[in-house]
């Protein structure tokens, strides 16, 4: 059972100054972590317990443990903010907490309370706080993670399960910044079928995408996009990204859930962003037949991957087997931008929060 102090603190620990700003100084992204996780175990006779944060360190894992032979596995990702009047907060931790519990649902494991989720995510902020960086657009990103950790061979869900929250300062998402991004149309490949894991954010589904972005990359372009695994039609989303469309008269569309789009924070955050802005948003299909016609007549002026680690990045250029075409200049446009900027605005401090979604930690 959950308590408000499910997490102890007592064997945290701090770096020096020093290798600290060393580790810093050109973080990438996802390749420098901070000094501690966030930890806790669940067994069917004790539920979740042992909640600590301690330093970050390697695991001890068996081999027989479920997790490798049976892909017991889910994650989320969520980023701590430097705030421009000095404090740092969270961005829209509870919608990260809801979907960690039904990601768990679809993978038969054993929910996380939404309680201890936020708690595990908020201590590790504040013990390292050192770690966030200050420039706009780089943040602390936080990865907690669960997995079947029950030493035992047979299909079936686990009895047992380690839960796990990392910290990476990070910069931007892509080297390039608003330079935009080129896609390749996986025409081959499937992110998710209809009653599969789509919209469960676990680790198969970004496996599954991995083949399709070598391809991609062999093709001179930076990511993947996927169509319907049924007719090979309707765009859905990137191999870990939503896309959204920006049309000559102002309005902007995305794919529709439907149990096979990953239901995206940012997604979700840029829709109700755009009404608040006064930009017509709406979600229906859309075909890559269509997006090509219409970025060749124009129609179609812009085009945008959002998500958590990327925020809001332009789609440049698009290339299928037979036929490419570039979406309007080339580069990021004004909707898009305004996007952009009014999201990192309010995930800032440098702008009202009208939603709630911003949690101040300090």
């Amino acid at each position: 059972m959950s308590t408000p102090n499910f997490f102890s603190t007592q064997n945290s620990v701090q770096a020096a100054a020093d290798v600290r700003e060393a580790a810093m100084m050109n973080p990438g992204f996802g390749s420098v972590f901070s000094s501690n996780m966030a930890s806790a175990r669940y067994t069917a006779a004790d539920g979740w317990h042992d909640g600590k944060i301690v330093p970050y360190a390697p695991l001890t894992i068996p081999p027989s443990a479920l997790v490798f032979h049976y892909a017991q596995e889910i994650f989320e990702g969520l980023k701590v903010y430097s705030r421009e009047d000095g404090g740092i907060s969270l961005f829209r931790p509870d919608a990260n907490a809801r979907r960690f519990v039904k990601s768990a649902e679809r993978l038969a494991m054993a929910p996380l309370p939404e309680e201890v989720f936020l708690e595990s995510v908020e201590k590790l902020a504040l013990i390292d706080k050192d770690w966030i960086p200050k420039e706009r657009g780089s943040s602390l990103y936080l990865r907690p993670v669960m997995f079947a950790s029950q030493s035992v061979l047979g299909v079936k869900p686990s009895t047992e399960y380690s839960y796990y929250v990392l910290a990476c300062p990070v910069g931007n998402y892509f080297k390039d910044g608003d330079s935009g991004i080129s896609l390749w149309v996986s025409e081959n490949y499937s992110r998710a079928g209809i009653g599969g894991t789509g919209e469960a954010k676990c680790g198969g589904n970004y496996a599954a995408s991995l083949a399709a972005q070598a391809e991609a990359q062999r093709q001179g372009c930076d990511q993947v996009v996927f169509l319907d695994s049924r007719e090979k039609t309707w765009v859905e989303e990137l191999g870990g990204m939503n896309i959204f469309f920006v049309f000559k008269d102002g309005s902007i569309q995305t794919p529709p859930l439907g149990g096979t789009i990953l239901p995206g924070v940012t997604r979700d955050s840029v829709l109700k962003l755009a009404a608040k802005l006064g930009i017509e948003a709406r979600e229906e299909l859309y075909s890559i037949e269509q997006w090509e016609a219409d970025a060749k007549s124009g129609k179609l002026v812009e085009a945008f991957a959002c998500g958590t680690a990327a925020v809001i990045t332009s789609i440049r250029h698009v290339k299928r087997a037979n036929s490419e075409f570039t979406i309007g200049s080339g580069k990021a446009g004004d909707t898009t931008l305004k996007l952009k900027n009014a999201l990192l605005d309010i995930q800032s401090g440098k702008a009202e929060d009208p939603f709630g979604w911003v949690k101040r930690l300090a």
